[in-house]
């Protein structure tokens, strides 16, 4: 055996103990030796599938230095990526040509960018800005976006806590916490100088050390803005307050059969309701000419409160008077819009300005004072938050299905008057949602909201049935007047392609109208199965358009 044969063979023990593909070929791609890894690597040089490896080889042999690349391939179960190595000079006209799969690397690389691309559009969806501070509470980190008003870089630096509003009632502060924190719900001072309400979760940090315990090194966290659901729930609140309040004066004048004890009973309960030192009724007599029907409380020095009733020209809005002792709230009664007379209360002028929750109450009690007939419509008024949708300020589903549609048919079958019914359904909704995000698509329902508002007359009403369905009544409508009226919704519509999520598949509507007739007797669920058929007919031939529900046949009698 001469020494080339013996350096060729110790090449090829050390190529079999390479855990890879491993060969020795010639300049023109020529395979001289391959280790047992390399099975794989012959199968797709010797199909033609990795013509570029003749030109690592032909590479490596013209500038004497290792080539490498990595070649895509693909294959039945997926693209594979292989990474070559072209090493001239390990034998006479040999070139030395290791492989790689690079196929698992790129994917855990691929799935590991993914998913930490994920986790940050998560946080930055779920929270107004996140954030990292050190052991003494300083900002390091903010999101780019910033928060309270204030931009990240406006941040760094500074103490959490000078942010807080009086942040000494947190223990722990999340910005200095040791221990995880959840949903704490704190108020900040914005750069605008307003206050705002935030939920913030935290997790403490921690640096190993050598041989002794993990020491604490700041805090990461996120704050979320809930400064409008905090306000709304207080206005809610307030306006649960009045309800009640307003419930038991109502509760109180209906206890009452004879008309001045019910006004009498109104007085004394409205003084103790509001906390105020009296209250008067008056009615009026003749146009501008107000008497004293009731009153309660405290009475004394009150002398020029009737003239100052007189003479007040707008009773439209609560009037505030300024008497020698007495700061007092005048406002009109009414009864068809007409002014009947006036209710009053009054506190001493040196108990301050009057709450918004107080202007509120009289005004609501004087709608109720009106006339006797129409107390429970006005009350159903108080109670238009448990019947509202909270998004729209429209009916919800319960108040137009088993309050108000069966108030209005039973009207109509008395007045002999026809109506219809109109079935509307967003077409392409979810796409805006799933293209432009959910505040876009909130935007979108509130845009045809207020086009629903336009459309209808006063005395229409209007509900939000869930999502992106909707539905209207219109009173004392006939059928030709309701399908033309349909046709120009259906017009006017068109302005909601601007929040489309693609040109093919623009946002508008699709309208079912079923027109009710108290001629046929038609059951009120049959009358709403005719609305909703008409809709979902309309969205099956193409969407954005209308559907007139066939009218149902007179129902007969059994011996008919």
């Amino acid at each position: 055996m001469n020494d080339h044969q013996g350096e060729s063979q110790v090449t090829q023990r050390l190529l079999q103990g390479y855990p890879g593909a491993a060969m020795l070929v010639s300049a023109t791609g020529d395979i001289a030796f391959t280790n047992e890894n390399a099975a794989g690597v012959v199968s797709l040089l010797n199909s033609g599938d990795l013509p570029d490896v003749q030109g690592l080889i032909t590479q490596a042999s013209d500038t004497s230095t290792i080539a490498t690349g990595a070649l895509a391939v693909p294959t039945e179960q997926g693209e594979i990526l292989l990474e070559f190595t072209v090493v001239p000079g390990v034998g006479t006209g040999l070139f030395l040509l290791l492989a790689r799969d690079l196929t698992m690397e790129r994917n855990l690389r691929s799935a590991l960018v993914e998913s930490r691309q994920r986790y940050k559009d998560l946080v930055e969806v779920s929270s107004d800005f996140y954030w990292e501070t050190d052991t003494e509470g300083r900002f390091v980190f903010v999101s780019p976006r910033g928060g309270l008003g204030y931009l990240a870089d406006e941040l760094i630096n500074d103490a959490g806590e000078d942010y807080v509003t009086d942040p000494e009632s947190y223990t722990p502060l999340p910005f200095v916490s040791e221990r995880p924190l959840e949903d704490i719900e704190m108020w900040f001072r914005s750069k605008e100088g307003e206050t705002v309400c935030m939920l913030v979760s935290c997790v403490p940090l921690f640096h190993e050390q050598k041989g002794a315990e993990r020491l604490w090194s700041g805090t990461r966290g996120v704050c979320r803005d809930v400064t409008d659901e905090r306000s709304s729930e207080a206005a809610l609140a307030r306006a649960r307050h009045r309800e009640q309040l307003l419930s038991y004066i109502v509760s109180s004048v209906r206890d009452e059969l004879d008309p001045q004890n019910m006004l009498n009973a109104a007085v004394t309960a409205t003084a103790r309701a509001l906390g105020v030192a009296g209250c008067r009724i008056y009615r009026q007599s003749d146009p501008g000419q107000f008497l004293v029907a009731a009153d309660y409380g405290n009475i004394e020095k009150l002398e020029d409160l009737d003239a100052a009733v007189a003479g007040l020209e707008d009773l439209s809005e609560v009037a505030q008077l300024d008497l020698e002792h007495w700061s007092v709230l005048a406002v009109s009664t009414h009864y068809r819009q007409t002014v009947n007379g006036v209710i009053c209360i009054w506190k001493s002028n040196k108990d301050g300005e009057w709450s918004n929750d107080q202007l509120i109450m009289v005004s609501d009690i004087a709608n109720q004072l009106g006339i006797a007939s129409e107390q429970v419509t006005n009350h159903e008024r108080i109670v238009a938050l448990s019947r509202t949708d909270s998004m729209t300020g429209l009916l919800n589903r319960r108040a137009f299905f088993e309050e108000e549609l069966p108030r209005r048919v039973a009207r109509l079958e008395r007045s002999r008057q026809t109506a219809a019914l109109f079935y509307v359904d967003m077409d392409n909704f979810k796409l805006v949602n799933d293209v432009h995000g959910h505040q876009a698509g909130d935007d979108a329902i509130m845009y045809l909201r207020d086009m629903l508002m336009d459309f209808t007359r006063p005395g229409d009403v209007i509900a939000r049935l869930g999502g992106d369905e909707f539905a209207m009544w219109l009173d004392g409508i006939r059928p030709e007047v309701a399908e033309m009226r349909v046709g120009n919704l259906i017009e006017v519509s068109q302005s909601m392609r601007e929040f489309s999520g693609a040109e093919d598949r623009p946002l508008g509507i699709s309208v079912g109208v079923a027109v009710f007739d108290p001629d046929l007797a038609e059951p009120l669920d049959e009358l709403l199965a005719r609305a909703d058929a008409a809709m979902y007919s309309i969205k099956k031939a193409g969407k954005g358009g209308f559907h007139m529900a066939p009218m149902p046949a007179p129902k007969t009698t059994e011996s008919g």
